[in-house]
């Protein structure tokens, strides 16, 4: 795993007590061109809040922790 991919996975470790406390997770599937591909678990991928949950909460803590990505989205 790359120094990158690295970062970004302990970004989103950092926010997965909350996405279990509501019965998801979110899987880091690849960091290609400053883009991060999650794929969302569980609850997390049938909630209708789940875009709110990508890009205001995964995202915005992946950009504080790892400041050279640019987008996270759902794959």
């Amino acid at each position: 795993m790359s120094e990158l991919m690295e970062r970004v996975e302990k970004a989103l470790d950092s926010i997965r007590p909350a996405l279990m406390a509501d019965g998801g997770n979110v899987e880091l599937v690849a960091v290609e061109d400053g883009i991060v591909k999650v794929r969302l678990q569980g609850a997390c991928g049938t909630c209708p809040s789940a875009l709110m949950t990508l890009k205001q909460g995964i995202e915005v803590r992946v950009k504080e922790e790892v400041p050279e990505i640019k987008e996270v989205e759902a794959v």
